[in-house]
Formats: structure tokens, sequence, C-alpha cells
């Protein structure tokens, strides 16, 4: 007996679970907000030298303050003084606006910095200092806040199959909170550096656990459903953090803010019910039975034990058990899945890389940074609605590819495009956001299908860690600006085009029946709709059959969703 039988029995998408979606919404609005938090808390307002060293003696005078500048930093070529130079010693001449400051000496600043305070009341930058020859620290920020998520990914996996979802969910909530709130009173750039890598290690455990817990209590016909929504709980947090920075402009209220959310969740989270499919693999059949009778309750339907007895549920168990006799290295075992491990792990790098450079990257064209932000938010709804569509007219390997290529080609653009041209910069920034968003959705899809069932999970596990190693290094990608202005984008181009290529080396999935076992992997796909029945495996019901039939052999969805 399969698990879906004793959902479609209890109504697998019903009252039930759109009560869990709710309550799993809400934390992972939270998600956006810390992942993209840096592009605000991050920002190096306007700033010149402190020029009181100068003045030790007394030279200024009645000068005006303009004068004081003028004399003791020289101008760029914008006409405002320069950020990270002063001149050795007042040169008075300049007063005069004969002599020109081009060949005079300068020196490093000696007394630190004076901030533009219009905008933000402070920021990392101005908290202790990280510009000119610093200025890459909020970056590298960034990078650990990743590694971070990346750490977490692997650590909150094991710690949910190994003592459940809703502890872990429990756990994830409490340290993101206790590690969110504490930031917010780092004294030192290293503590909160620190802090900030141990908040993202706990994030990761909602972004898992909370998308395996809802997926595990839905039928596979909604299981795209749930994914949308979860994309779209992303989409709402992602334009939030735009209004929250835009009324908090203290960077340690903004990460207090940005981390109250979750506060809610952890009193949410008594609601929240346990797998009932992780108890059953573990051998809790009672408690099982408590939660499904529960969720029959509530989705009005007849109570389980009047229709399956314990050792129905005790059978399910056993079934449930052999599909966790697998491990990574079955993921590069055989020919076909050596390639496509390899073809997938490009591809959810390429993805996951360039998506993040693109909405780190929030200035240099001529709108206002919240309104980029904005904006790069609300392209994410119309984007991740159409390819939900998309992909079932087009195909998911088509549209893997043109969503990459349609990302390089308005990087390409916009490589060339004269910086004066901002409004049409401004339009092709979007389009290929847009693209990248659409690209992220897309692969959740289809990498879900192309994976047999028995390492599905492990498939998705290997992608999720190559996807937050792209992340972990887009900071680092934009930090290349410095030596080039245009590399970063060179390499996002490449590698969304590389990544592109890469997809259509894949196999189509579209109506194509997935496979079960290693040995369906290997051989070639048939497209008819319908997934085989193998009866030595022992995995497939009858009636989980015909329900694949129904949905177009189309299981296993979690579209949508990120990393994240």
């Amino acid at each position: 007996m399969k698990f879906e039988a004793i959902l479609e029995e209890i109504n697998g998408f019903g009252p039930f679970q759109i009560i869990l979606i709710a309550l799993l919404c809400s934390p992972r609005v939270v998600l956006p907000l810390h992942y993209l938090l840096s592009n605000f808390i991050a920002v190096a307002p306007p700033h010149h030298c402190d020029i009181s060293s100068l003045d030790d003696g007394g030279f200024f005078g009645n000068l005006t303050q303009e004068q004081r500048l003028t004399i003791s930093i020289p101008t760029g070529e914008d006409g405002e003084p320069e950020s990270c130079e002063m001149f050795a010693e007042p040169q008075f001449q300049l007063l005069s606006n004969i002599s020109s400051s081009s060949d005079l000496p300068t020196i490093q600043c000696q007394s630190g910095w004076i901030y533009d305070n219009s905008s933000f009341t402070s920021t990392l930058a101005t908290e202790w200092d990280l510009v000119c020859d610093r200025k890459n620290l909020t970056k590298t920020a960034s990078s650990i806040f990743f590694f971070g998520v990346m750490v977490g990914a692997i650590a909150f996996g094991f710690l949910s199959d190994k003592y459940g979802r809703k502890k872990t969910l429990l756990a994830s909530y409490i340290m993101s909170m206790a590690f969110g709130f504490s930031t917010a009173f780092a004294n030192s750039y290293l503590m909160f550096s620190v802090l900030r890598f141990l908040t993202g290690f706990s994030l990761t455990g909602i972004s898992v656990t909370s998308l395996v817990l809802s997926i595990e209590w839905v039928d596979t016909a909604h299981r795209s459903f749930i994914g949308v929504i979860g994309g779209l709980s992303w989409c709402a947090g992602n334009m939030l953090l735009a209004g929250f920075a835009f009324l908090i402009t203290d960077w340690r209220m903004l990460n207090v803010t940005v981390t109250a959310p979750v506060a809610l969740a952890v009193l949410t989270w008594w609601w929240v019910p346990e797998s009932a499919r992780w108890l059953l693999a573990n051998g809790k059949v009672e408690q099982a039975q408590l939660y499904l009778n529960r969720c029959a309750k509530v989705n009005k339907r007849q109570k389980l034990s009047s229709n399956f007895e314990l050792e129905d549920l005790d059978n399910i168990n056993v079934l449930e058990k052999q599909n966790k006799n697998y491990s990574y290295l079955d993921l590069i075992r055989t020919p076909k899945l050596r390639k496509l491990t390899l073809q997938t792990g490009i591809i959810w790098y390429g993805v996951s890389s360039t998506y993040y450079c693109i909405s780190l990257n929030i200035s240099g064209f001529g709108l206002n940074m919240y309104l980029t932000h904005f904006i790069y938010a609300a392209i994410e709804v119309p984007a991740k609605l159409l390819v939900y569509y998309v992909v079932n007219f087009f195909g998911r390997r088509k549209c893997q590819a043109g969503t990459l290529m349609g990302t390089a080609t308005c990087v390409v653009i916009n490589i060339f495009m004269p910086k004066d041209l901002w409004q049409v910069r401004a339009v092709f920034a979007v389009l290929g956001k847009g693209f990248s968003e659409a690209a992220f959705t897309t692969i959740f899809l289809y990498t879900t299908e192309l994976y047999p069932t028995v390492i599905r999970q492990n498939g998705l596990g290997y992608t999720n860690f190559m996807c937050r190693l792209g992340v972990s290094m887009a900071p680092l990608i934009l930090m290349l600006e410095d030596v080039w202005t245009l590399l970063p984008q060179i390499i996002v181009c490449s590698m969304a085009f590389v990544s592109g290529l890469v997809a259509l080396l894949l196999p189509e999935t579209l109506n194509v029946s997935l496979p079960e076992t290693i040995d369906d992997a290997e051989k070639p796909r048939t497209n008819d709709g319908a997934s085989q029945t193998k009866e030595s495996s022992g995995v497939l019901l009858e009636s989980n059959s015909k329900a694949e039939e129904t949905s177009g052999g189309h299981m296993s969805k979690s579209i949508g969703q990120h990393p994240i």
C-alpha cells in the first residue's frame, strides 16, 4: 500500500492542507527579507575624508564648509569631493579657481570619513568604516551569510530526517529568532559576520523543512500548486523588504524588523502537524494514525481507523523504508545518471548565481534603489505564473534553455547599452530579472521529474548544494567590478548562456512517464504519460498509477521554490 492511497481517502487537499500552508507561508516570507537584506544594510552612502586633521593649526579660520572641502579634498570627475583621498596639506590657491588640483599630492584619509546621513541613519559601512580599501568587506559579509545557508542545507536535511519535520522546524524558528535579533547588537564586524553566518544557517531549516512538510501532506496533483504558493510568499517578502528599508534607515532596527515575523511563527508552530509520512517511515504508526485522523476530521472525511488497520499502516512503514536505502553515491553509479548529475549541477549553479548577481545589483540604472528592488521583486510574480503554464505547452527543456538564454541576452544588451539611456537599461534589467526568476522556477519542477523516485531526494539534495554554492559566490563575483567594471556582467552572461546550452542536452519530461528506479532512468523514456509499474520494486499501488495517468505523469512537483 502506498501513502498516496491514504491521502486519497482523507482528502489530500482540503481545509487541513490549506491551514497548514497558511501556517508555513508566514515564516517563509522572512527568507527574502534576510537573503537580500545586504542590499540596504551594506550601502555605502556618499562620503569624504574627515578633514579635521588639516585644521590643527587653525588655518581654516572663517572659511565656509564648501571652501574647506575645496582646499582639502580633490574633486572627482562628477564634481563631488573624492571619497578616499585628501590633500597632504591645505591648498589655499584653489580658492582662486585658477589652479588645478589634478597634479597636487594626495594621501589616504587620515582621520576617518564624514558620511551623508540624509538617506541612511546608519549602515554597515558607516558603522565600521567599510569604505575605500575596506569596501569589499560588505560583500564578503553577504558571502559569509550564504555559506551559512549552504552548511545549513546539509545539516537541517539530516536533522529533519533524523528527528522529524516539526521538531526541526521549531529549532529553526528559535535559532533564526535568536541569531537574527542578536545580529542587531553586534559591536564589531567580526561578531556581525559570525552571527550572520549562524542566521543563514538557521533560516535554511525554515526553507527546507517547511517545503518538505507541506509537500508530504498533499496529494500528487496539488504539489505544483504548493510550489506556486510558496514561491509567491517569497515574492511577497521580497516586495516588503523594499518598504521596510524605505521606512527604517538604521541597519540595526531594520535587522530586528525583518526578524520579528519569526516570533509569530513560533506561536503558530503548535498547530503545525508532524509529517505522517515521516512518522510511518520511522515506525511511529500510532502517532501517524493520530495525525491522519485529525486530517480526516478537518477535511470532513471518515476517520482512517474505519478503513485501514494499524497493520496496513505498518506495511506502508516497511515500503517507505525500502526507498531510504540509497545514498548520494547512487547519483554517479550508472552512465546516464552520471551525465544527468553533471548537467543538473551546472544548471543549478548557473541559475542561482545568475539570479542573485542580478538581485544584489540594484544600482546603476538611474532609478531609486527602493523602487528598483520593488520592481525586481514584482516582476517575479508574473514570471512564476507564466512559467507554470508555459512549461506545459513548450516543454521543460525548451523553457529552461529559453529563460536562461533570455537572461543572457538582456545582460548582453545592457553591457553595450550607453549609460545615458538609463530608461532602456532599466527595462532590460527588469526583463533579465524576470527571465532569471523564470529559470529558477522551471529548474525546480524539471529536476523533480528528471531523477528516479528512489533517489529523487538525494538528487534534490545535491542540486540544492550546488544552488547554494552558486548563491554564496554571487557577492564575490560582484566584487570583480574593481578589476574591470564590466567583468561581473560578462561572467553572469557567460554562466547563463552556458547553462542554457547544457539545458538543451537534458531529456524532455513533458507527458513522459517518470522513472521509479535506477534501471528505469537508464532506459529510453516512453512518451505515454503513464507511469511504469514495477512488480519487483513493490512501491506502486494500482490507484496511484491511475492517478498518474490522469495527471499526465507529473508527480513530485515543487515548482517556484527558492533555496533560499
